[in-house]
């Protein structure tokens, strides 16, 4: 069973799960606009975010997804987001999803270091036989990023998710399996 109070953590960062303090800091780290053309909200907007950050912690309380902020360990500040969600225990299976990481934080290599946990997480100690991804068919920096660490592109559905500004997206899925995992796990 998925800790709910889990906390990861290498060298480099540190994933606690979301607290409603987390709104504040956030704030400096979403207000650019263009950002979000990716995500499901507009987190630029101070309601949107203040609405996302109390979702993800009553998705923690619930038991349904495991939002986590996204620490620099050699700082203690605050970089990003990302979530552990869509569980299934029957079938051994887990998203990871919901990332996001302040402008100055893109490009460094973060999201690398923030997968390898969350993945080694889901094989090693939940015993998981599948981890799950999805992401705007347009987003290529995130398809690429999916792609580098290993995962496989299942296929598309069309017109899946309604996005900000009213616009459709068609969702591209990935997935990394347990087996494969044991493989290519060490690049990372």
């Amino acid at each position: 069973m998925l800790d709910f109070k889990l906390i990861l953590q290498n060298d480099n960062v540190m994933l606690r799960p979301l607290v409603t303090g987390d709104f504040i800091p956030f704030l400096k780290l979403t207000g650019d606009k263009p950002m979000w053309i990716w995500f499901t909200n507009d987190l630029s907007v101070e309601q949107e975010l203040k609405y996302w950050v109390d979702t993800g912690v009553n998705d923690i309380k619930s038991k349904t997804r495991l939002a986590f902020a996204i620490i620099d360990k050699s700082t203690g500040i605050l970089m990003g987001s990302t979530s552990f969600g869509n569980i299934s225990y029957r079938d051994k299976r887990i998203e990871i999803g919901w990332t996001w990481l302040g402008k100055q934080f893109q490009g460094k290599g973060i999201n690398d270091h923030v997968k390898k946990l969350m993945l080694e997480y889901s094989f090693n100690i939940l015993d998981f036989e599948r981890v799950e991804f999805k992401t705007d068919v347009l987003n290529i920096p995130a398809r690429k990023a999916l792609l580098r660490i290993g995962a496989t592109e299942e296929g598309i559905l069309r017109s899946h998710t309604l996005m900000t500004h009213s616009r459709r997206r068609d969702t591209i899925y990935y997935s990394v399996l347990k087996s494969e995992w044991l493989l290519f796990k060490s690049p990372l």
